[in-house]
C-alpha cells in the first residue's frame, strides 16, 4: 500500500510545512529541488531566509494564521539564495490538526504560451529561409560583379574619388555577409540526439572565446557538479554557446567584462504546449555579462529575426540561436538591466537508459 510519505514526495509542486515559528518543519522532494537544497539543509529554518517573495507577504501570512484562513497569492516572483526568481502562485492555509502550523504550496506558472511564441520564431526563420533560397544566387552574383567593377574602377579613378569605390566594395561585401548568415538557418541540419555533458560544451566554448572574440572578457565557470547529461546535438549546443558568449564580448567593448557560465536543476521547470501536452526542462545554462544591458525597446523581440541592439547588426545570431534551442524542444529567455544581462537555456535530461548506455560504453 502506498504510505503518506509516498505521497507527499510524489507531489509534482514545492510544498512546505511551516511550524508556529515561521520555521519549515517539512518540505517534500518537489519542493527540494525549487530550493536546490536538501530537507536536512532547511529544516529548521526561518522560512523567509529560504524562500525569497517578490511581495510583502509576512502580514499577511500572519493573519492568515490568525484568521485559521487561506490565502493565495498569484503572479508573484519567488526565489532563494540557490535559485534564480520564477513568476509563481502562492497557496497557503492552516494545517488542520497541528494548531498554529500553516502549508504552503508553490506552483510555479507553467510556460503557456510559449511554445506559441517559439513557433512563431521558427515561422519567421522559416519565411526568411525560403527568402534566401529563392534571392541569394541571384543577388550575390550581381553583387560579385559589381564589387569587381568598383575595384577596377578603383585602378582609375583620382584619389579623391577612392571613398566612393571603396564604400561600394566593402556595402557590396556586408550585404553578401549577410546573405551567408540567412543561409544558415536553410543549411542547419536536424539535430544529432544523443547525451551530452554541457560542462564540457561549455569549457570549449569558454577556451575558444578566450582565444578569439573574448580574449579581453574573464570567463567564470560557475557549475553544478551533478548536473545530469542533456539531450541534444553537442555541435549545435556549442554553436548556441559560442554566439551568446560573442554577444556578450561584443556588448562589453573593447575594455573587456567579466562573463559568468552558471548551470543548476531546476526539478519543477516545464514547458507546456498550446495542446496541453509538456515535458521537464530541468537543465539550466545561464550565460550572465556585465555589459550596459539590451535596449528596453527590444528586448522582447531579441530572439526575432533582423532585430539587433547593436549598431550594423544583421539580428542573425539570436535568432539562430534561439531556433537551434527549440529544435531541442528547449526554452531560452533573456532578462536585461544595465550591468546584468542574463541568458538562460533550460534542457531536457537525456532518457535515463541513453545515460545508462553512455556510462557502459565509457
Amino acid at each position: 500500500m502506498t504510505s503518506d510519505q509516498d505521497i507527499w514526495n510524489s507531489l509534482p509542486v514545492p510544498v512546505f510545512i511551516i511550524d508556529t515559528e515561521d520555521r519549515i518543519s517539512d518540505v517534500n522532494s518537489s519542493g527540494e529541488g525549487f530550493l536546490n537544497a536538501s530537507r536536512k539543509s532547511v529544516v529548521g529554518h526561518p522560512v523567509w531566509d529560504q524562500i525569497a517573495v517578490d511581495a510583502p507577504l509576512e502580514e499577511a501570512f500572519l493573519r492568515a494564521r490568525q484568521q485559521g484562513t487561506p490565502l493565495f497569492v498569484n503572479d508573484v516572483d519567488v526565489g532563494s539564495g540557490n535559485r534564480a526568481p520564477l513568476q509563481c502562485a502562492l497557496q497557503i492555509a492552516p494545517l488542520v490538526g497541528y494548531a498554529g502550523s500553516m502549508i504552503m504550496i508553490i506552483s510555479p506558472r507553467e510556460l503557456a504560451g510559449r511554445m506559441t511564441r517559439g513557433n512563431t520564431v521558427k515561422s519567421a526563420a522559416q519565411s526568411a529561409i525560403g527568402m534566401a533560397e529563392m534571392l541569394a544566387h541571384e543577388i550575390k552574383n550581381p553583387l560579385a560583379g559589381i564589387t569587381g567593377a568598383a575595384q577596377l574602377l578603383s585602378m582609375n579613378i583620382p584619389p579623391q574619388d577612392l571613398e566612393l569605390t571603396d564604400l561600394i566594395v566593402a556595402e557590396s561585401r556586408r550585404i553578401v555577409k549577410l546573405l551567408e548568415q540567412v543561409e544558415q538557418f536553410g543549411n542547419l541540419s536536424q539535430p544529432d540526439f544523443k547525451p551530452v555533458n554541457i560542462h564540457d560544451v561549455l569549457d570549449r566554448a569558454r577556451r575558444s572565446a578566450l582565444l578569439g572574440f573574448g580574449a579581453d572578457m574573464t570567463i567564470i565557470e560557475d557549475y553544478d557538479p551533478s548536473l545530469p547529461l542533456a539531450y541534444g546535438d553537442p555541435d549545435q549546443f556549442l554553436q548556441v554557446v559560442l554566439n551568446l558568449l560573442k554577444n556578450a564580448s561584443e556588448a562589453a567593448g573593447p575594455k573587456g567584462g567579466t562573463i559568468r557560465l552558471r548551470t543548476y536543476f531546476e526539478h519543477s521547470f516545464r514547458l507546456r504546449r498550446s495542446d496541453g501536452s509538456g515535458h521537464s526542462l530541468p537543465l539550466q545554462i545561464e550565460v550572465i555579462d556585465d555589459g550596459p544591458g539590451l535596449p528596453e525597446d527590444i528586448l522582447g523581440d531579441i530572439f526575432d529575426p533582423f532585430v539587433s541592439g547593436k549598431e550594423n547588426g544583421t539580428g542573425l545570431g539570436l535568432a539562430l540561436v534561439s531556433k537551434i534551442v527549440s529544435d531541442h524542444d528547449g526554452w531560452i529567455t533573456a532578462e536585461s538591466v544595465p550591468g546584468r544581462t542574463v541568458f538562460r537555456l533550460s534542457l531536457r535530461r537525456a532518457p535515463r537508459e541513453d545515460t545508462q548506455v553512455n556510462k557502459e560504453i565509457t
